[in-house]
């Protein structure tokens, strides 16, 4: 079999016309964040945190950006967002449900709690309702072996989770605002 390539470098980057890495966002970076690293290739990770708790998720053309504010190659920066679970990739739904899928938490029935989720918001790990409402994705640890399997709603973090519990967890969240 062959190995199926893309074509990354005739790809085109969709742009709008203003840019997501704002005069506002620059000169914080420039004044807060920049100082503190001895390389602007340390403040990337934080840069990427700044973009994302702006809009949600970091597109393209906010990665493009941030490389040339950083003066460091693009593919450092979209290699960095793809490699970390916490960067966002395409815009997620309002609300956040990560289901743990550490040994721990699947041996104590991740599983059936993942499978509650699906059902309940109708869509498959890695989907976001129609509404936007939520995006269910998996993690593979969230440092809670010990009240295994745990459920992190937004910021919250739900231990010792049983299927039965999914429901009311989720309209919980349904019925609280939450935004990036």
């Amino acid at each position: 079999m062959a190995w199926i390539t893309k074509n990354s470098a005739g790809a085109t980057v969709e742009k709008r016309a203003e840019p997501y890495l704002t005069d506002a966002m620059r000169k914080h970076l420039r004044d807060e964040i920049l100082p503190r690293y001895e390389t602007t290739l340390g403040a990337l990770l934080p840069t990427l945190h700044e973009i994302q708790h702006a809009y949600g998720w970091i597109p393209q053309q906010a990665m493009l950006e941030v490389a040339e504010f950083l003066g460091i190659t693009p593919s450092d920066v979209i290699d960095t967002v793809t490699f970390y679970e916490e960067y966002w990739t395409h815009p997620k739904g309002d609300h956040v449900v990560a289901v743990c899928r550490s040994i721990a938490c699947e041996f104590c029935g991740q599983g059936a709690v993942t499978q509650a989720c699906k059902d309940k918001l109708g869509i498959d790990v890695g989907e976001t309702t129609e509404d936007n409402a939520f995006t269910l994705i998996e993690l593979e640890c969230l440092g809670a072996c010990g009240g295994a399997p745990a459920v992190l709603v937004d910021e919250t973090l739900h231990e010792f989770v049983k299927p039965d519990q999914i429901a009311g967890l989720i309209d919980e969240a349904r019925n609280q605002k939450h935004g990036h």
